[in-house]
């Protein structure tokens, strides 16, 4: 089995831990292991210097698994060697609990053996790919998100207004500090955070959430995830930020962004007893924890 490792931060003792279970488990497993180039920098030289360990800087359709050690956010971040390859992930859990890092360092050669001999299933992630008008360089190659596409006012304090058309057809205009376009995935991030609904990861819908509105009667919509979205804003600045998941690119006014469902998803492995509503209650039972 070909297998990449991504990952950002090897500082924790819970990633440097996560990161040894996992090698010992596929060298013993004789699988062929790629580390992602920048990440295999921050490992002990004697990482490093093993001839059974390579690295990568892009991936391809030899690779039958990427795994993931860190959070949510560096799986977000992991998808964008991905792409639209149909490699499977797995999201091993270094920090706080989440959504999509789901196994835990003590249950790295456990799920592992389950994945070896086929004893897992695959959950598909809708994205959203976006469109700009004029074209912006900065978006070109990774036009795609996997949370959400989120636009917000930039060097202001004022509000900016946000012209939105479904499907051609005008809605509404968005008086606000901005506006989140979100997938089932991004429900329970920054748009649940604003306000909105948690979706399960397979229903076929977006939802549109605004960031602080001053409108009164201004709700998170759900709609269907078949929906074109197209974005034109208006502010005192002339330009505002989209934010693609983690990445922030600079826009001008001007600017007319188009967002629909991208044509290819990402896999993200579980294992056989895992579900959405499981993860849900720990979150909410790690959340109260948190609180008392």
């Amino acid at each position: 089995m070909k297998i990449a490792i991504y990952g950002q931060n090897y500082t924790k003792d819970a990633s440097q831990k996560a990161v040894e279970k996992l090698l010992d488990f596929l060298l013993a497993k004789e699988a062929d292991v790629f580390i992602e180039k920048e990440f295999l920098t921050t490992q002990n030289s004697a990482i490093q210097d093993s001839s059974a360990i390579r690295k990568f800087e892009k991936l391809n359709t030899s690779f039958d698994l990427l795994i993931s050690i860190g959070g949510d956010g560096t799986i977000l971040r992991a998808i964008t060697y991905v792409r639209d390859l149909n490699i499977p992930i797995v999201g091993i859990n270094t920090g706080r609990l989440g959504f999509l890092a789901t196994i835990q360092t003590d249950e790295i050669e456990s799920t592992l053996s389950e994945i070896f001999n086929g004893q897992y299933k695959i959950s598909k992630r809708s994205l959203l790919s976006v469109e700009t008008s004029p074209k912006n360089e900065s978006i070109t190659s990774i036009n795609f998100a996997l949370n959400e596409v989120a636009l917000s006012r930039k060097n202001t304090t004022s509000m900016i207004t946000v012209n939105t058309q479904l499907n051609g057809e005008y809605l509404t205009s968005y008086w606000a500090d901005g506006l989140i376009l979100s997938t089932p995935t991004g429900s329970t991030g920054y748009s649940l955070s604003c306000g909105g609904p948690v979706i399960a990861p397979d229903a076929n819908n977006f939802v549109l959430t605004p960031i602080a509105p001053h409108n009164l009667n201004a709700r998170p919509l759900i709609i269907p995830d078949s929906t074109e979205v197209t974005f034109r804003v208006d502010g005192r600045e002339d330009q505002f930020l989209m934010s693609l998941d983690s990445r922030i690119v600079t826009l001008a006014n001007s600017t007319v962004v188009t967002v629909k469902k991208a044509e290819f998803a990402i896999r993200m492995v579980e294992r056989l007893d895992e579900t959405f509503l499981d993860t849900l209650r720990k979150k909410l039972l790690w959340g109260e924890d948190r609180r008392n």
